[in-house]
């Protein structure tokens, strides 16, 4: 039964990517000519994920309560990683942001034109020089009033225990002068477990934490109020 679902929900999954991807190209049309935050097109693909996650028959995603309604665009938005899940549970989030993303997703056919269409970033592990570019073009972003997400873990969790931040987010947020934005995401382990194609049985929550400002701080000591805010959330959720 669980193969025969987790057929289902990719066969789903794939429908709305291929579906909404034709609609989000007609919509580049129409407004990427003056839509310079690529808003239109981004907002559309995050509902994209939310419609997918809601046709998986064994999720139940959602926002805790307390979500701000919108956020200061010079945000640089951190979270916690514990599954492939973890962006279709992420995108509920009621605003736009770009995401960072590894440069691998952006040549999967529709899924990574998709992601180029929104305005997501590619970046490849392992590159220092990509790592820069990335960087480069997340400091655009900010610069256009358009938060970035990016997980510091840098991979999945294999057993939802935080795993050591990397510098890349914290540093963008100094270099910017952005805000620093902790969010948690809860029960998606089950959800799609790392190295699995088998959709879980799973009821996962995102929580939003509050602005961190980095103007004066190190980037260890931003780390440190991140980690702590992440755990925090993290213990509110599991109550």
């Amino acid at each position: 039964m669980q193969a025969l679902l987790s057929v289902w929900s990719w066969f789903a999954i794939a429908v709305v990517i291929l579906g909404g991807f034709f609609i989000q190209a007609a919509l580049a049309l129409l407004t990427l000519p003056f839509d310079r935050r690529r808003y239109v097109c981004g907002r559309f693909f995050r509902l994209m994920g939310v419609t997918a996650a809601k046709l998986v028959p064994q999720w139940s995603f959602g926002v805790a309560a307390g979500t701000p309604a919108r956020i200061d665009g010079r945000t640089v938005v951190i979270s916690n990683h514990a599954s492939q899940a973890d962006p279709f549970l992420i995108s509920s989030l009621p605003w736009e942001m770009k995401w960072l993303g590894k440069a691998s997703l952006f040549k999967v056919p529709i899924v990574g034109w998709s992601m180029w269409l929104a305005g997501d970033v590619p970046v490849r592990r392992g590159s220092p020089a990509s790592a820069a570019e990335a960087m480069r073009q997340c400091a655009r972003w900010l610069e256009r009033g358009v938060p970035v997400m990016i997980f510091p873990e840098g991979t999945r969790s294999k057993d939802g225990a935080l795993l050591p931040f990397k510098d890349g987010a914290f540093r963008l947020a100094l270099d910017a002068q952005a805000a620093l934005l902790p969010i948690a995401v809860e029960g998606t382990h089950t959800a799609l477990p790392k190295h699995s194609w088998h959709f879980g049985k799973s009821r996962a929550r995102v929580a939003v934490g509050q602005p961190i400002a980095t103007q004066g701080r190190s980037i260890e000591e931003l780390k440190e109020l991140a980690r702590a805010q992440i755990e925090s959330l993290l213990h509110r959720l599991r109550a």
